[in-house]
């Protein structure tokens, strides 16, 4: 299905209800079954996908409703990670998780959940990973010499996952890595990283790179200066970046990029839970549209939608689809 120009898509994940919060650290109390958890997750993850579908959303995700945080979804998938189970009493914690040998190659079991995502939408997709930077400075490296043969080496066994993600149906996969931002001298070794994670892989890449939003708040402050030229050698397609937290004073650097790449903008705040109107969405897409063409644009939250309930996240996503059709029309005359 051909997008539309300035497709409108999220960063990943969706309003997270209460009731799920609850059922999920109930499972880890032991006082309901996996089985049990997985149909909840089945039914929460359709109810995302047909918010974003009533939003009028592009591209759309699964919600990533499944997952306890960023981390823990992968770290208790990756063969060879030792995890303390009695770690962890909330679901938004994360578990004590470590390596102690080189990591075996093995299955991650990530293609159902998006076999299910496709099942549910005839729309575009969008399906994240948390990348090996990120995974590497939370999950205790006891083996490797340090954290960028980690890293490299956590690329490497998770690169056939991508692959048959790809060939399950993601039209978009994205690699999350919030912590470039904070520790912006990795970009070198993590860029390497990445690319040893996306090769090979048939289907459009892209990175999301923000500040943090941990609990609905930044981990750092700064700007996305550090970002080039290094993110340059990337072999991704794509970049999202939050601005409508901070303004869109980066957007200048922006100019540098090669052509090749696409720029995916947040243009919805999901620290606060004021509603953006449309006007507001327009005007920041407006002010990117001075520096990239409408062609290379993507519209987009700043992060994912996890902290807001579920109205505002709805109401957010709305205005953003509305927003950008106002612009469209204009771009039409």
């Amino acid at each position: 299905m051909a997008l539309p120009l300035l497709p409108t898509t999220v960063v990943g994940s969706y309003s997270m209800p209460g009731w799920l919060e609850r059922l999920k650290t109930e499972f880890y109390a032991r006082r309901i079954s996996r089985r049990d958890l997985e149909e909840i997750h089945d039914t929460a993850v359709k109810a995302a996908i047909k918010d974003q579908e009533l939003a009028g959303v592009d591209v759309i995700s699964d919600g990533e409703l499944r997952r306890d945080n960023m981390i823990d979804y992968f770290a208790e998938r990756l063969p060879g990670v030792q995890i303390d189970h009695s770690s962890k009493k909330f679901h938004y914690d994360f578990y004590d998780s470590k390596v102690l040998g080189k990591l075996p190659m093995g299955p991650l079991g990530l293609v159902d959940d998006v076999k299910f995502l496709r099942a549910n939408t005839d729309r575009e997709t969008r399906f994240c990973i948390t990348g090996p930077h990120s995974l590497a400075k939370r999950i205790r490296n006891e083996y490797y010499p340090n954290e960028q043969d980690f890293a490299l080496d956590l690329a490497r066994v998770m690169n056939p996952e991508l692959r048959a993600i790809a060939r399950a149906g993601a039209d978009i996969i994205q690699i999350d890595e919030p912590n470039y931002s904070g520790f912006p001298d990795d970009l070198p070794w993590a860029v390497k990283a990445l690319n040893t994670l996306i090769e090979g892989v048939d289907a459009k890449m892209a990175v999301h790179i923000c500040y943090g939003n941990r609990y609905g708040k930044p981990s750092w402050e700064g700007s996305y200066r550090y970002l080039l030229p290094g993110i340059v050698e990337a072999r991704v397609q794509q970049l999202t970046l939050e601005f409508a937290r901070r303004g869109g004073e980066d957007l200048e650097i922006f100019r540098e990029l090669p052509p090749r790449f696409e720029v995916g903008i947040g243009v919805i705040d999901v620290k606060t839970q004021a509603v953006e109107t449309p006007d507001q969405v327009a005007e920041r897409i407006r002010k990117a549209l001075e520096v990239i063409p409408a062609e290379r644009l993507f519209i987009l939250p700043d992060c994912g939608l996890l902290h807001l309930s579920r109205d505002i996240a709805f109401a957010k996503l709305t205005a953003m689809v509305e927003g950008t059709r106002v612009v469209r029309k204009e771009l039409k005359h």
